[in-house]
């Protein structure tokens, strides 16, 4: 059965966009029937834990004599690990904060991140390679070419380097700006353009959502 893998990382649990549109991703998904399934982790709710031993970072054939990490910790990460592995699509909903992630998803991506079971160290696999992943990005103002901002955006290009160029995930991004034109009255004359950015991104979602489990169901 093809199977998705939703994260959200928002702390905004009411008004977030990205928690909106990941939602309208799972749904669609859903919609194709009720072989696709879902599974859903909550990264602000129930935070993954920061790496707690360096050794975590290595396949276990790769750590020295007496890097031995907590067998919790260990078994946390082997968790993490087997979600994402099972899933034939990712979906990460992925705010701006401060120019960046949340702290929880880069927590999330360090426990995943792991040299010689993800990523390639020892030798050139990639067992996650070809995997679609979904970013999905929201930001307060705006950021794209041309804009005062271009190039302050420090979220998605760490996500997309890690999930694409280490783990060679086939990640496809979904971002829309001025997220914060509601909220703060200086940007509203920016009220349309968020308003058009938000239903283009919904537009994506549901169609990356149709194409990709379709996708997933032929190659299972």
């Amino acid at each position: 059965m093809p199977g998705l893998l939703h994260l959200d990382s928002s702390a905004d649990l009411t008004g977030s966009t990205t928690r909106a549109l990941t939602r309208t991703f799972a749904d669609a998904w859903r919609g194709l029937g009720p072989q696709h399934t879902v599974t859903y982790r909550d990264l602000h709710a129930d935070p993954p834990p920061h790496l707690s031993d360096a050794a975590l970072h290595w396949a276990p054939r790769l750590r020295r004599p007496g890097e031995t990490p907590d067998p919790a910790a260990a078994a946390t990460q082997e968790l993490l690990l087997a979600e994402l592995f099972a899933a034939d699509v990712l979906v990460i909903g992925a705010p701006m904060y401060n120019w960046s992630i949340p702290s929880t998803l880069k927590a999330w991506i360090d426990q995943v991140h792991v040299l010689g079971v993800t990523a390639p160290f020892d030798t050139r696999e990639q067992p996650l390679a070809g995997r679609p992943a979904v970013v999905v990005s929201a930001r307060g103002a705006q950021y794209g070419p041309g804009s005062p901002t271009a190039g302050w955006d420090h979220a998605v290009p760490p996500v997309e380097l890690v999930l694409g160029r280490s783990l060679g995930m086939a990640v496809t991004v979904v971002a829309t700006d001025a997220t914060l034109a509601f909220r703060v009255p200086a940007m509203a004359e920016l009220r349309a353009t968020a308003k058009a950015e938000f239903d283009a991104a919904q537009r994506s979602v549901v169609e990356l959502a149709a194409r990709l489990g379709h996708q997933a169901a032929v190659a299972r």
